[in-house]
């Protein structure tokens, strides 16, 4: 137990993500609004909703049942995303005059902790969509974020034995043991347990489950200096991967 303890201790502290080194999915999202109709065919699940800026019914989201999508000018729409009545997300998207570019800004609610989280970021357009649709038709490819608050950037981990302790800002947390076996991830609807598997003295394989379903597989690593750790995640919902670095705080 104690030669386990120290070996993990390298995890031991708080971690903030460098915006400056995210490499976003490859994948693009697919966008369509047309005819008064909003589509996201690559969302999962799928979205097909009136842009009228009334709250339209969603179905199959952990996150909100309830979406609005309005129509603000040719080049911007807003989004509102509620779940029980309670607004728990807002973003408006504006595409460039060129429309090469998309840049966005978001409120997120989706968690236990009384401060949302607040971001911008912007996309790359990959492909236009069909002659007479909205300029935010088409496929977009996120370059990056500009600006994201500490709450949804930080982790803390403290190796206790053979478990791992991870809190955040957010509410989100969860205590399991680093032998594959599952335990309760709580503070985000869309996460319901969550197992670890320890690689190395520096690595661990975190893999979340959503009604157990995996959704997506992270590996964590530790720089041999401690104060960087590098976490790539496969996402099996979406068919992406990503890949980030977190500083030691």
């Amino acid at each position: 137990m104690p030669t386990l303890a120290m070996a993990q201790s390298a995890f031991d502290g708080t971690w903030k993500i460098d915006l400056n080194k995210l490499k976003m999915p490859d994948k693009p999202t697919v966008l369509l609004l047309h005819n008064g109709m909003f589509q996201c065919t690559t969302c999962v699940p799928a979205i097909n909703v009136k842009a009228d800026g009334t709250d339209q019914p969603v179905s199959g989201n952990p996150y909100f049942d309830m979406m609005a999508v309005k129509v603000v000018n040719d080049h911007t729409i807003q989004e509102t995303e509620k779940k029980a009545g309670k607004v728990v997300s807002d973003s408006t998207t504006t595409v460039a005059d060129d429309g090469k570019t998309a840049a966005f800004e978001f409120t997120d609610s989706n968690t236990n902790n009384p401060e949302p989280v607040t971001g911008k970021g912007t996309m790359t357009r990959v492909a236009k969509g069909p002659a007479g649709s909205h300029a935010i038709s088409g496929s977009w490819r996120t370059s990056g974020y500009g600006n994201v608050s500490d709450n949804a950037l930080t982790r803390t981990y403290k190796v206790e034995g053979d478990s791992l302790n991870m809190s955040a800002l957010t509410g989100e947390s969860f205590t399991a043991r680093m032998d594959g076996s599952e335990s309760v991830y709580s503070g985000d609807p869309g996460t319901t347990s969550v197992s670890l598997k320890k690689l190395g003295t520096h690595a661990i394989q975190e893999t979340d489950k959503r009604d157990g379903k995996v959704i997506s597989v992270a590996k964590m690593t530790v720089a041999p200096d401690g104060q960087s750790m590098t976490i790539t995640i496969d996402d099996k919902l979406h068919g992406t991967t990503m890949s980030f670095v977190a500083m030691k705080q």
